[in-house]
C-alpha cells in the first residue's frame, strides 16, 4: 500500500451523546454499522428499484478526465437516464459516475424510505446527494466546498474510502481557489518523487458496504474508489465551526465564481497555472519543515 493508512474506527449503532462527545466534537471520522436497519431503503434501494422508480430521469454523469477550462465547476461531462446508466454499471467496469446529484427532488417519494439521524446534527433536509459508481470509478480527492459535516451512506455493493485530516492541506497539493488536489495525483499508485510532500500525509481507509455510514468531519479530504457498482446518499449539515463556516462562504460567493471567471478569460493557461502553484507552493511548505 502506498500509505501508511489509519483505519477509520467501526462503532455499532450510536446514541446522540456517544456521537456529540466521540466524534462530533473531536472532529473525528468513523463508521457506524447497524444504524439505519429500521429504514425502508435498507431492503428496498438496489438497483432494480431504481431502475422503477426512476429510470426515466435524467442524471448528470462524469468521468475520470481532467478539469476542462469549458466547463463551470462541477458541470457534468454527459447525461442521459437512470436506467441507461444503470445498464452500463451492471455490464461491468466503467468510469462513469453520478456525483452531487439530488434524485429526491426529482423522485419525492425515495424520502418515505429513509430516516434523519438523529445524532444531534442539524441536517439539511433539502439537500439529500446521492452518488453513484460503476467497478473502478473514482472520486478524485477533494473536500466540500461548503465544509459540511456529512453522514455518507452506501447502498449496493462496496466502495473504498480514504480521508485525510484538514490539517494536512499544506501537504496535499491544494489547487489554488479550489477544493481539489493536483489532478495529476493517483492516490492509488502516488509519485511521491513528483509529489514528496504527500510523504508527510497519513491518510485514514474503510471500505464501506450496504447500509454502513460514515461520518465526514468539516474540511476533511476524501477519496472514493467504487469496488463494485453501487451508490451512497450523503446527508448534509453547516459547519459548526465558526471559521469553517467562513471559509465554506468564502468558496461559494467568491472563489467559484473567480475560477469559473479565469477559466473563461484564461483558458487553459488559468489551468496550467493553478497546477503548477500547487506544486510550488506545497514544496515550499516542505521546505520550511
Amino acid at each position: 500500500m502506498p500509505f501508511d493508512y489509519i483505519q477509520i474506527e467501526r462503532v455499532e449503532k450510536l446514541t446522540k451523546k456517544e456521537f456529540i462527545e466521540n466524534y462530533y466534537k473531536p472532529q473525528k471520522p468513523v463508521v457506524i454499522t447497524n444504524q439505519i436497519e429500521d429504514w425502508p431503503a435498507f431492503t428496498k434501494w438496489n438497483f432494480d428499484f431504481l431502475r422503477e422508480v426512476a429510470g426515466d430521469k435524467t442524471v448528470p454523469l462524469y468521468d475520470n478526465r481532467k478539469t476542462d477550462y469549458t466547463k463551470k465547476v462541477n458541470e457534468p461531462d454527459f447525461t442521459m437516464s437512470m436506467s441507461e446508466y444503470i445498464d452500463i454499471l451492471e455490464k461491468g467496469p466503467t468510469h462513469l459516475r453520478i456525483f452531487l446529484y439530488n434524485l429526491m427532488k426529482d423522485v419525492p417519494s425515495m424520502k418515505q424510505d429513509m430516516r434523519w439521524p438523529k445524532l444531534g446534527l442539524r441536517l439539511i433536509k433539502s439537500l439529500p446527494l446521492v452518488f453513484f459508481g460503476g467497478q473502478g470509478a473514482k472520486v478524485f480527492m477533494h473536500y466540500d466546498i461548503d465544509f459540511p459535516n456529512i453522514f455518507h451512506i452506501h447502498f449496493a455493493g462496496e466502495k473504498q474510502c480514504v480521508l485525510v485530516d484538514p490539517k494536512e492541506t499544506k501537504y496535499m497539493y491544494r489547487l489554488p481557489y479550489s477544493w481539489i488536489c493536483n489532478e495529476d495525483i493517483d492516490f492509488d499508485n502516488p509519485d511521491f518523487e513528483k509529489f514528496p510532500a504527500l510523504k508527510m500525509v497519513k491518510p485514514y481507509i474503510t471500505n464501506l458496504k450496504h447500509g454502513e455510514m460514515l461520518y465526514m468531519p468539516e474540511g476533511w479530504w476524501h477519496y472514493m474508489k467504487y469496488l463494485t457498482p453501487g451508490f451512497s446518499l450523503s446527508l448534509r449539515s453547516l459547519a459548526g465551526r465558526p471559521g469553517n463556516l467562513m471559509k465554506g462562504l468564502a468558496n461559494v460567493t467568491f472563489n467559484r465564481l473567480y475560477d469559473n471567471w479565469m477559466r473563461k478569460r484564461k483558458g487553459q493557461a488559468w489551468l496550467d497555472y493553478k497546477d503548477e502553484e500547487s506544486i510550488r507552493r506545497t514544496n515550499a511548505e516542505l521546505e520550511k519543515r
